[in-house]
């Protein structure tokens, strides 16, 4: 890789206009594209200090060894250059969106002599208008097939067209007048583009004058007694409303907009576009996008680069009079000018906050988050990338056999209090939530009387724990063996020792009352810690003072995405399109999600505390005796020791006690929820306990 400082520009060379620069690597290739309000100030963070760069940024300029640039007029003329760059030179640290061009279009080749009506994908073309995407082609000709009664527009071939000419005989469609035969003139090729237009219109939103025209047409025939005329425009429509039908009306006031959604993780993200026409939803399209392609891509910076994909090759009729997203982009007021500039109109790019459109955005960002989902679940269940996968990690950790069996600890904590921790389990690439554990972290006792409550130290406490467990069960359970004194078959099952095996390989002893595997009958092929280096050389000499010395340990640390092995001074860095580095991602995050939750629960509960709290010989089933009997603790610190003392389960010793504590905090400050801060009513505690009792 080249020294940044090799190819770093002067500060003073660099303009401070608005501008697009492009990094080249040692070949000259153009490996990323990006704009700026400043180019000097832009340009300067590249090279200012290289450690504190996103991991992904400081690769692309370790492996840059060239850097220019071009000064434009304005922050509208910058998009419209990056756009252009992007899709000439495809960089490969810009980020990218897959799955785009793979949705079909409904288009009308509007450039043609004779303009035909087909099912169309890829990019665009001049001269041709585009209604969609549709999610299926199937779902393009079924519309098309009914339309064509009315707008009988040309939809075969060049060859098809040519030949039928030559013949002088019409295809089949023309036969039953589901195409206007313009092959062999029975229109002119004015009268064809004139049904091509009022088919794009009708595409295009403006339906209510077709369906007004052909009932007029049919009324005045019908009273002109020529009923087969009436019929046939009866029958078209009935072709245009179920045409109609197939696009659900979402917008009642004939809006022109196109409604992102979009749902991300920490790796990914997933899009989904409606785009609606005449308040009708006329299509529906998604992409997935790698945000840690392009360093560390935030919601508005993937909203930008978005837009700039799906408008940078539309024509003026694909931009809409709306564009409604989650976020807006940096530049708001720069993109929303661009876009104008290419629709040659006004266009408003805004965040939807009530109404319709606000429960349509709502709408969009469900599907874009089931997206996501389908995207993770088809991903982690193919079974052929389990395989590549559990092969990448072995090959790459050096491991003897593949590791069916992994196992992630995580650490979860808010400075130090309510530490808990977490354990998942992953057999075959695939979680098995049966055998989740968790754990309450009681800290390491230091000579100096206090604890020790870091990650490293509640990383060494719970692998202990966890691991101390399984040598016990194993301990428990040995191999078949058969009594010595054994003379027939009957006594030699009798003394068999019950063992199962397990995933692994290993034997494991049964649960007597249950019938299952104890909760660490098994060991793990590898252990995966949530960290970098201390983490992994705390897990490691936790299983060495256990004398495990087969179990692999590894640690991945989050932002970094780096694999960290014991004793090792450098990290493994497996390649982001890895198979083995996506379970390790998805084991970690598991592990992290199962570590949090736990913890809120946790703290949550320690956040709330009320005047009973801490009273010795005080449970929660006397709680509620007393609660229920006096009403609230406001009336139970007015009480005697008599009354108290009459309580069901409450003995003179315990209502003595009970009298002095409440006397005591007499005082004191209300019971409040920490969390919230809210003010919990002594009167209110009598319904609060009724209501979670």
């Amino acid at each position: 890789m080249a020294d940044p400082s090799t190819y770093r520009p002067k500060p003073g060379e660099i303009p401070v206009d608005p501008g697009v620069y492009r990094f080249r690597d040692k070949d000259g290739r153009v490996i990323y594209v990006g704009k700026a309000k400043s180019l000097r100030s832009r340009l300067s963070s590249y090279f200012q200090d290289i450690s504190a760069l996103h991991p992904r940024t400081r690769t692309m300029v370790l492996t840059g060894a060239s850097v220019e640039w071009t000064v434009v007029r304005n922050e509208v003329e910058a998009l419209q250059l990056e756009y252009s760059w992007i899709k000439e030179y495809d960089p490969r640290f810009n980020v990218k969106y897959r799955d785009d061009k793979s949705y079909p279009y409904l288009a009308v080749t509007m450039g043609e002599e004779f303009p035909r009506a087909q099912v169309m994908r890829g990019a665009k073309r001049k001269g041709t208008r585009y209604f969609g995407p549709y999610a299926h082609a199937w779902a393009i000709r079924e519309t098309l097939d009914q339309l064509l009664r009315v707008f009988p527009v040309r939809t075969c071939s060049s060859g098809v067209f040519k030949r039928a000419g030559q013949v002088g005989r019409p295809c089949l469609l023309g036969y039953i007048d589901k195409c206007s035969a313009p092959c062999v003139g029975r229109v002119t090729p004015e009268e064809h583009r004139e049904i091509a237009a009022d088919f794009c219109e009708f595409m295009a939103g403006n339906t209510s004058r077709f369906v007004k025209r052909l009932e007029r047409e049919m009324r005045a025939a019908s009273a002109e007694l020529d009923f087969e005329t009436a019929a046939r425009r009866r029958d078209d429509l009935q072709a245009l409303e179920k045409a109609l039908e197939r696009s659900a009306v979402v917008l009642g006031d004939a809006t022109d907009a196109d409604v992102f959604g979009i749902d991300d993780d920490e790796l990914e993200a997933a899009v989904q576009v409606f785009h609606v026409r005449g308040g009708r939803v006329r299509g529906q399209r998604g992409w997935v996008v790698d945000k840690q392609s392009e360093g560390d891509l935030g919601l508005a910076e993937v909203v930008e680069r978005l837009l700039l994909q799906v408008y940078g090759g539309e024509s003026p009729e694909g931009v809409p009079r709306e564009v409604l997203v989650p976020v807006l982009p940096p530049d708001a007021d720069a993109m929303q000018e661009w876009l104008a500039g290419l629709r040659r109109a006004r266009v408003e790019l805004r965040v939807p906050q009530r109404g319709d459109k606000r429960t349509l955005m709502e709408t969009v960002q469900r599907n874009a988050t089931q997206a996501l989902a389908r995207h993770k679940v088809a991903r982690a269940g193919d079974l052929t990338a389990r395989s590549q996968a559990l092969q990448d990690l072995q090959e790459a950790l050096s491991l003897d056999q593949a590791p069916l069996r992994i196992e992630c600890f995580d650490v979860s904590h808010v400075q130090g209090t309510n530490v808990v921790a977490s354990m998942v389990v992953f057999e075959d690439g695939l979680p098995r939530k049966g055998e989740y554990r968790r754990f309450i972290v009681r800290g390491t006792p230091q000579p100096d009387g206090s604890v020790r409550l870091d990650d490293t130290a509640a990383m060494d406490e719970v692998l202990t724990r966890r691991f101390r467990r399984y040598l016990d069960e194993r301990d428990d359970a040995g191999d078949i063996e058969l009594d010595d004194a054994s003379d027939n078959e009957t006594d030699a099952v009798a003394d068999v020792t019950v063992v199962e095996q397990g995933p692994s390989g290993a034997s494991g002893p049964i649960d007597e009352t249950t019938g299952k595997p104890k909760r660490f009958a098994y060991p793990p092929q590898l252990v995966v810690v949530d960290g970098g280096k201390p983490q992994v050389d705390a897990a490691s000499r936790a299983l060495d003072a256990l004398g495990i010395d087969d179990v692999a340990v590894v640690g991945l640390a989050k932002r970094l995405e780096e694999v960290w092995l014991p004793d090792d001074d450098f990290p493994v860095i497996l390649p982001r399109t890895s198979d083995g580095l996506y379970l390790l991602q998805r084991v970690r995050d598991e592990a992290h999600r199962f570590a949090i939750t736990f913890h809120r629960q946790r703290r949550s509960k320690a956040m709330t505390r009320s005047a009973l709290d801490g009273i010795p010989g005080l449970g929660e089933v006397r709680r509620k005796a007393l609660l229920r009997e006096f009403g609230s603790v406001k009336r139970l610190r007015a009480a005697d020791v008599e009354q108290i003392a009459a309580v069901k389960g409450i003995g003179p010793t315990l209502a003595a006690t009970l009298h002095a504590h409440l006397r005591e905090d007499d005082g004191a400050a209300p019971a409040v929820n920490l969390t919230t801060g809210e003010v919990l009513d002594d009167d209110s505690d009598h319904e609060n306990e009724e209501t979670t009792g």
